[in-house]
């Protein structure tokens, strides 16, 4: 195994990077071969005092099934009310196969978000 950290994850997008109005899924992040899961969040320009937080789910399918995952199973550095210009980060300690990333929303008008899934410990490295 390489020592260095690009041989040794995968990335997979977890919100494509957008002005956000609404709540949303992300994308479904398939977990197969790796043994572990964070995402990374940036954000960018908050509008009309946007109330947006964040949130996993996870499911044993790729298409449904799909539940909010247990706080027992994430680790998490996002405030309730995401601030602009800002990074979070979510750790996914779960066992389901498939997990994705919610954007929740309790008010406001707009929010500018982007989010990478980082997947590490693969069973076969270096990664491609």
């Amino acid at each position: 195994m390489k020592r260095d950290l690009y041989s040794n994850i995968g990335t997979a997008p977890a919100i494509v990077p957008a002005v956000k109005t609404a709540a949303a899924d992300g994308l479904t992040i398939d977990t197969k071969g790796f043994n572990s899961l964070a995402i990374a969040v940036t954000t960018g320009a908050v509008a009309g005092d946007g109330d947006f937080g964040l949130a996993l789910e996870d499911s044993d399918e790729a298409g449904s099934g799909f539940a909010a995952v247990g706080a027992d199973f994430v680790d998490n550095n996002a405030p309730a009310t995401l601030a602009a210009s800002s990074t979070y980060k979510l750790g996914y300690r779960g066992h389901k196969r498939f997990v994705r990333l919610q954007l929740t929303k309790a008010g406001g008008t707009s929010i500018a978000l982007g989010a990478v899934a980082v997947l590490g410990n693969p069973a076969d490295a270096p990664v491609a």
